[in-house]
C-alpha cells in the first residue's frame, strides 16, 4: 500500500505512561550514541541482529535485554502482529535535531516505521515532505522516508519515541487503509494486560543472498515510476531492462546458489557502469535525489554479495525463537 500523505496517524493508540515507566527502568548502559553521532541523539537497542547491541540493518533479528525487560513494549509488537526488524527507543535531547535527509537504501525501501511518541512536549515538530506535525504521546504514526524529513526537539525537555520497523503483517495493512480513508473514527486504545509472555514475530530474512528477477523488476520499476521525463531516461530504462531480462535468465539455471556468484556479478557490474555511461547520473527523482543513487543503494549493492555475506544473510535457527500470541 502506498502512503497518499507523508504522515499519517494510525488508528491505534498506546499508554505512554507504562511505555514511559519501562523505558525509565532501562539501566543507563542501555543508551547508545547515534550511528551517525547526531549530537543529542541516542537509542536503547530493542532489537538487532542476533540481538546484539549493534546497530546493523542486515541479518536474522532478535530481541535485546531492554525488550525482554519491557512487557508492554512487546505486547505492542504482538498485537500489531506484524514482523519486526531493527527497532530501538529513540531519545532527542532538548534543542536537538534529526537532520533533513532522505532514506534511499534497500533496508528502509522494503520497511515501514512506525513512531509512538513515548514522552515528548509540544514544541517537538515531526516534517516530512513539507508537512509538520506533532506527534503526541501514545499516538502511533508512520510517513514516507522517501521524502525529505526532519525532527527539531524545540522544547526544554528530552523526547522519547518508541520506533519501530516493519515489512508489514498483521494489523499494518488494515490500519493504513482505514487511516487514509478518512472514517477510522476514536482510535483504538491498547491497555496494558499485565501480561509477561508476549513473544513477536521477528525477521529471519531481511535481505537476499542474491536478489530475485521479480524483486529487482520491483525496485526499477518502483524507481523509474519516480522520474519525471528526462533526455537519458528512454535509454537508461531499457538498459535496466536488459539487465532483469539477463537476470531471469540466470536464476532459471542458477537460483540462489552461492557457486555461481561471480556469473550474477558480472551482471551487475556491466550494468551499473553502463548505466552510468548512459546518463544516470543526470536524472532526477520527484524527490529530487539522483536515480544514480537509488539504483545504487537499492538494487546494485543489494543484488549479490560475496560468498561470506551471501552464507551470512541466509537465516539460521535462533534459540528460544517464540511464535507470538494469536490475534
Amino acid at each position: 500500500m502506498n502512503l497518499t500523505e507523508p504522515l499519517v496517524r494510525l488508528p491505534v493508540r498506546f499508554c505512554a505512561d507504562t511505555l514511559a515507566a519501562e523505558m525509565a527502568a532501562l539501566p543507563p548502559a542501555a543508551w547508545v550514541p547515534h550511528p551517525t553521532d547526531y549530537q543529542g541523539n541516542d537509542a536503547a537497542l530493542l532489537i538487532t541482529p542476533g540481538g546484539r547491541i549493534e546497530q546493523g540493518f542486515i541479518g536474522p533479528m532478535a530481541p535485546t535485554d531492554a525488550l525482554a525487560r519491557s512487557p508492554y513494549i512487546r505486547q505492542v509488537m504482538a498485537g500489531l502482529g506484524c514482523t519486526w526488524g531493527r527497532s530501538r527507543l529513540m531519545r532527542l535531547a532538548p534543542d536537538a535535531k534529526v537532520p533533513r535527509h532522505i532514506d534511499i537504501n534497500y533496508y528502509w525501501r522494503t520497511h515501514w516505521r512506525l513512531h509512538i511518541p513515548v514522552v515528548t512536549n509540544p514544541a517537538v515538530a515531526f516534517t516530512c515532505g513539507g508537512e509538520t506535525v506533532h506527534m503526541a504521546a501514545g499516538e502511533c504514526w508512520t510517513f514516507d522516508s522517501f521524502q525529505y524529513h526532519e525532527v527539531h526537539n524545540g522544547g526544554s525537555e528530552t523526547r522519547v519515541h518508541l520506533v519501530l520497523d516493519t515489512v508489514g503483517g498483521g494489523l499494518l495493512h488494515e490500519l493504513l487503509g482505514k487511516a487514509q480513508a478518512g472514517d477510522a473514527g476514536e482510535p483504538h486504545f491498547v491497555a496494558p494486560d499485565g501480561r509477561d509472555d508476549h513473544a513477536p514475530f521477528y525477521e529471519r530474512v531481511n535481505a537476499p543472498a542474491v536478489m530475485t528477477p521479480w524483486e529487482m523488476r520491483c525496485h526499477v520499476r518502483d524507481l523509474l515510476g519516480h522520474c519525471p521525463p528526462a533526455p537519458a531516461l528512454p535509454a537508461v530504462a531499457d538498459r535496466l531492462d536488459r539487465l532483469i531480462d539477463g537476470w531471469a535468465a540466470a536464476w532459471a539455471a542458477f537460483g540462489d546458489g552461492l557457486d555461481h556468484l561471480p556469473a550474477y556479478m558480472a551482471l551487475a557490474l556491466e550494468a551499473r557502469d553502463e548505466v552510468a555511461a548512459l546518463g544516470a547520473d543526470t536524472i532526477r527523482l520527484d524527490n529530487g535525489v539522483l536515480l544514480s543513487a537509488c539504483l545504487r543503494e537499492i538494487v546494485f549493492r543489494m543484488a549479490v554479495t560475496s560468498p561470506r555475506e551471501a552464507d551470512a544473510r541466509r537465516p539460521h535457527a535462533i534459540p528460544g525463537r517464540r511464535r507470538a500470541d494469536a490475534r
